[in-house]
């Protein structure tokens, strides 16, 4: 795993290692996690610089698990292609069920839903290395409030697109990890004076046109609505938002409310899928 980060003094790539940054000698001082006195066992669990990212994909393989095993008493899918009853009681998104049936909810529940095994196993591998990368740079609270913001925004965009398909069906990571790929093109416009962050910006804008171009492949059920929604939202959060600061700010403690409201609708959203559930299965 890529272990660079970058120094919210200098801009320049530093490894998750340091502890000071070897140009510009500033301390680089320790992570929330490591302050959390009751999460000393999670914190050694977790890498402490990609905390958030962990969690949300251990998410998104936890429910992978779930929609495998109800699909399968179903008889109606398999590992590497959920059925689309399944993934609807479990918070698929769909203009009929969000605009209609007023279930905003599952703007936020499609984010951690996948189809099949390549699908999970795509996002996840993305994940693994624009998840970590973004909460280096934003920090732990920004990189949350991109994620959940461009997740809404994505479904939003895609419900929109598809309006014209009441039943058309939408789920996935991608909408949220574009809006991760949006925030780091976003460092480039933020910091427009330094070259470590022009970098980030070009490398992330190709992955960006590659990823857009890979889903275009047949064998995929991409949503690029999503995408596009979710690669703006994470650009303008971002750009709202600015990168961590090496050293305390007013601003961090709103973003830091903002992923906390974000986090708790999210398990809003889950609850009311599990009601939703349950009604479905009487």
């Amino acid at each position: 795993m890529d272990k660079r980060r970058m120094c919210p003094h200098c801009r320049a790539f530093i490894t998750t290692d340091d502890k000071v940054c070897p140009y510009c000698e500033t301390p680089v001082g320790p992570r929330a996690i490591d302050l959390r006195g009751g999460g000393e066992f999670i914190a050694g669990l977790i890498p402490p610089a990609r905390f958030a990212s962990t969690i949300i994909l251990s998410l998104n393989v936890a429910i992978f698990v779930i929609l495998l095993l109800a699909s399968g008493r179903s008889g109606q899918g398999g590992i590497m292609q959920i059925d689309q009853w399944t993934m609807v009681r479990y918070g698929a998104a769909a203009p009929l069920l969000v605009f209609r049936e007023g279930e905003w909810w599952r703007l936020i529940t499609a984010g951690f839903l996948h189809w099949g095994l390549m699908h999970i196993l795509f996002n996840c591998w993305a994940m693994m290395d624009v998840a970590g990368h973004t909460e280096e740079i934003y920090g732990t609270p920004r990189m949350v409030a991109i994620y959940l913001g461009s997740t809404i925004m994505g479904f939003f965009v895609s419900m929109l697109w598809r309006s014209g398909i009441p039943v058309a069906v939408s789920a996935g990571a991608s909408a949220g990890l574009f809006g991760l790929i949006g925030a780091m093109v976003a460092v480039g416009v933020i910091h427009r004076k330094s070259e470590q962050a022009a970098m980030i910006k070009d490398f992330y804008l190709r992955w960006a046109i590659y990823a857009f171009l890979w889903s275009l492949l047949p064998f995929f059920r991409a949503d690029n609505a999503a995408h596009a929604g979710g690669f703006s939202g994470g650009f303008l959060i971002a750009l709202a938002a600015g990168t961590q600061r090496g050293f305390p700010h007013p601003s961090d403690k709103v973003w830091t409310a903002i992923a906390g409201i974000l986090t708790a609708l999210a398990g809003w959203s889950f609850v009311r899928m599990f009601f939703w559930l349950l009604a479905a299965s009487k």
